[in-house]
């Protein structure tokens, strides 16, 4: 097995990348460094910056590594930015996506796994459910409607060229190494500012002063440990979370506590494009052996300890 990690100097990428070498698995990482860190790809491995928008050197890539496996994690991730630029988002998620379609269809790769989002892509999940993948895609922000799209790009690649592929809707990820300056990553943004006595926004669920929207937090190694699953073995659509919820304020109280610091709160109206509610079910995942390990708190505790220590 060869495996092309895209996204692999980012947050989620670097871990599945490092994971990968740990098991003897020749890997390479593709990434534009646009929001990914040099520092984050494993040393010895191959590493190409190249932006997936750039189809001549993609077919460099795959011309030099000849990857039988891709783990395509490299998107833009904000559905802030998605809002705001929307052009943008189409062009790496989905034109972008689609030169790496092509690239393996091209040079022979046999499968793809691909980040999608159970975050975003089912829409509000009403109190006391959990989303299940056989409900349908309720896009309200383009990133999540680009996410749901690539996913009909599997399916017809899939169709028409045999690529197996599986798409991983995760849920809100968290960990080490995820970025503290960008919109996305409430964790890792509370953690970074909490720590160095800055104030922090909680941005509404309805109205300022609420307890903040509801999402289904996923410590980074669980979701390391489903994509590696899902490599070796599986097939189609799983959600990739814990089926818990929690508010924006939960985090906050969480990564006070952990940091041993009380921070200046300065409540915010809803962002355009958040959802107020979305947790998911895990049980499709469940079935094949897997099961979050880290919970909550203690994830949380983890991810303050790496910022600590930054």
């Amino acid at each position: 097995m060869r495996v092309l990690v895209t996204g692999g100097a980012g947050f989620i990428g670097s871990h599945i990348a490092e994971s990968l070498v740990r098991e003897g698995v020749e890997v390479a990482v593709l990434d534009n460094l646009s929001t990914g860190r040099r520092e984050n790809v494993p040393k010895g491995i191959y590493f190409y910056k190249v932006d997936l928008r750039d189809k001549e050197s993609l077919e460099r890539v795959f011309r030099e590594f000849r990857p039988t496996h891709v783990s395509h994690q490299a998107a833009q991730a904000s559905v802030k930015v998605s809002v705001d630029n929307p052009t943008l988002d189409f062009e790496v998620n989905l034109l972008g996506g689609l030169n790496l379609l092509e690239a393996m269809r091209k040079w022979g790769a046999e499968k793809m796994v691909f980040a999608s989002t159970g975050g975003a892509i089912y829409g509000e999940v009403p109190e006391g459910e959990r989303a299940e993948e056989t409900w349908p895609p309720k896009p309200k922000s383009p990133y999540a409607a680009s996410k749901a799209s690539f996913e009909h790009y599997l399916s017809a690649y899939g169709q028409n060229y045999g690529l197996k592929w599986v798409s991983l809707r995760y849920g809100n990820v968290y960990g080490p190494r995820q970025d503290p300056h960008g919109e996305a990553g409430v964790v890792a943004i509370f953690s970074e500012r909490i720590l160095k006595g800055e104030p922090v926004t909680l941005y509404a669920r309805r109205t300022p002063g609420d307890e903040g929207c509801v999402r289904d937090y996923i410590y980074v190694a669980d979701v390391v440990r489903a994509h590696n699953l899902a490599l070796k073995g599986l097939e189609g659509i799983y959600n990739v979370g814990t089926g818990e919820g929690h508010t924006t304020q939960e985090v906050l109280l969480a990564v006070a506590e952990a940091a041993g610091k009380s921070p200046e709160v300065n409540p915010a109206p809803p962002r355009p494009g958040d959802l107020e509610r979305s947790v998911l079910s895990p049980l499709k995942l469940m079935a094949h052996g897997w099961r979050p390990e880290v919970g909550f708190r203690e994830g949380i505790r983890l991810t303050v300890e790496y910022f600590r220590t930054r």
